[in-house]
């Protein structure tokens, strides 16, 4: 059983992997919605929200599928991080063929892609703020397959499927989420 980063020394590697600020953005909205869920289900809120946190930490330098996320499983496995971080965060791409075998590893593949949507949701509101974000709001632009037409929905429903929790909570539940770290969001 190998150590989990601090919070800290995860931000600490996020930053230095990852300069795009619209990616890093990214890391903390699912960090937020990864310590909700885990504070939710009785589980360890620092654990859950660094696998938030570094989930996408190589994306910037290593967005290939033939590359991510396996560059920073490699990375993470040679600081002797734990095995249940490194293998969550390549259970959140299907290409990796990790299996989704526990609460965890479920709860990140489910809070991802949505909570791109949201932001994508958020930044089309002419105050450009979560707080006027609703569930009807999103589940309108889901609707509109052109709008933030990268974000798997499919994913999304099977996520929220697997952890037993209805789609519009599952949203409403992310979206509060978010709001809590909306300042470091800039929305």
């Amino acid at each position: 059983m190998g150590t989990w980063p601090t919070r800290e020394e995860a931000h600490a590697l996020l930053t230095q992997w990852t300069v795009n600020e619209s990616l890093r953005k990214h890391a903390y909205a699912v960090e937020a919605a990864m310590r909700a869920y885990a504070a939710r289900f009785g589980e360890d809120t620092d654990h859950w929200g660094i696998v938030g946190l570094l989930h996408d930490f190589d994306y910037e330098k290593h967005p290939s599928l033939e590359e991510h996320p396996f560059k920073g499983a490699e990375h993470l496995r040679s600081r002797g991080y734990d095995e249940e971080l490194v293998t969550a965060i390549l259970a959140h791409a299907d290409h990796t063929g990790t299996p989704r075998d526990s609460l965890l590893k479920k709860t990140l593949c489910a809070t991802d892609e949505l909570t791109g949507l949201i932001t994508a949701v958020a930044l089309v509101r002419p105050s450009k703020k979560l707080g006027d974000v609703t569930v009807k709001s999103v589940r309108k632009k889901w609707k509109e397959k052109q709008f933030a037409a990268g974000v798997d929905r499919a994913m999304i429903e099977r996520g929220a499927a697997e952890l037993g929790v209805p789609l519009d909570e599952h949203i409403a539940f992310v979206l509060e989420a978010m709001k809590s770290v909306s300042d470091r969001l800039g929305l």
